[in-house]
């Protein structure tokens, strides 16, 4: 990607440069020439091209902000709780369901 960039900004520098060296030509003309046609498209193609990579850093952003969330809502641990430790509890034998 960013090798078409470079190549776009030497294209336009060059259509700037015989501008400005053209007899009829002037800097003015030369600066509008690098503006309008290099470096405008190429900010906004290069902004275009980079949303998905924002949108993911967005969301990643987003994703570590809700766990920090999580953990901090999370009780302290004090040792008795088994998905802490994620084995099964003490107890291995349910208790027997009793019928009304």
């Amino acid at each position: 990607m960013f090798l078409v960039a470079i190549a776009w900004l030497y294209v336009a520098l060059m259509m700037a440069a015989a501008e400005a060296a053209s007899p009829g030509g002037t800097l003015l003309g030369a600066f509008f020439t690098l503006l309008l046609y290099g470096l405008l498209p190429l900010a906004i193609a290069l902004y275009l091209l980079n949303t998905p990579a924002r949108r993911a850093r967005r969301r990643a952003r987003e994703a570590a902000a809700r766990a920090t969330v999580a953990r901090e809502a999370r009780p302290a641990s004090s040792g008795q709780d088994p998905g802490e430790r994620r084995h099964a509890t003490g107890d291995p034998v349910p208790t027997e369901r009793e019928e009304p």
